[in-house]
């Protein structure tokens, strides 16, 4: 019972972070292309509202990926199921990282534009932030690439 418990503990996981990875890939694959053909006011009111909104609604699906990652490696331990453990491990580490890169670069620029889509204004340094912005998305798909990976490889493995 344990061992399947595991394994759909780790199915809610590889749901909850797939949601992360594709928003960043689709921020990858096309918004950061639509945004480099706008003018800087409209590229701070898209991105502005896109996080102000984002920044409410998808911390459910980040917390509750972390923390159905750290349950798969915590039953996976308990049910001495080592190669599982380990893939899981691989997955904590990597989500962890990917917060860090959230938390130290992506949050602040997401307040800031936020903030500026709110009050209608145009920082002056509008361009530079997205540029800031998009330049950890290489990091960022891989890292929840690695998660993800991690998962299926723990699903596999218990």
């Amino acid at each position: 019972m344990l061992i399947v418990t595991g394994q759909i503990i780790a199915a809610v996981a590889v749901l909850a972070n797939a949601v992360i990875y594709g928003t960043d890939v689709c921020a990858a694959v096309i918004t950061r292309s639509v945004y480099r053909k706008l003018d800087d006011a409209t590229v701070t009111m898209s991105a502005g509202w896109g996080h102000y909104y984002g920044d409410k609604r998808m911390p459910v699906f980040g917390v509750g990926g972390v923390v159905t990652a750290v349950l798969t490696l915590l039953i996976a331990l308990w049910a001495g199921q080592i190669g599982a453990a380990v893939a899981a491990g691989i997955t904590v580490a990597a989500l962890l990282t990917w917060l860090a890169f959230y938390v130290r670069i992506a949050k602040p620029i997401n307040s800031r534009q936020t903030a500026a889509a709110q009050s209608g204004t145009v920082p002056a340094d509008a361009r530079a932030l997205q540029d800031k912005w998009d330049s950890i998305l290489k990091y960022r798909i891989t890292l929840q690439f690695i998660a993800i990976a991690g998962l299926c490889a723990a699903l596999i493995l218990f």
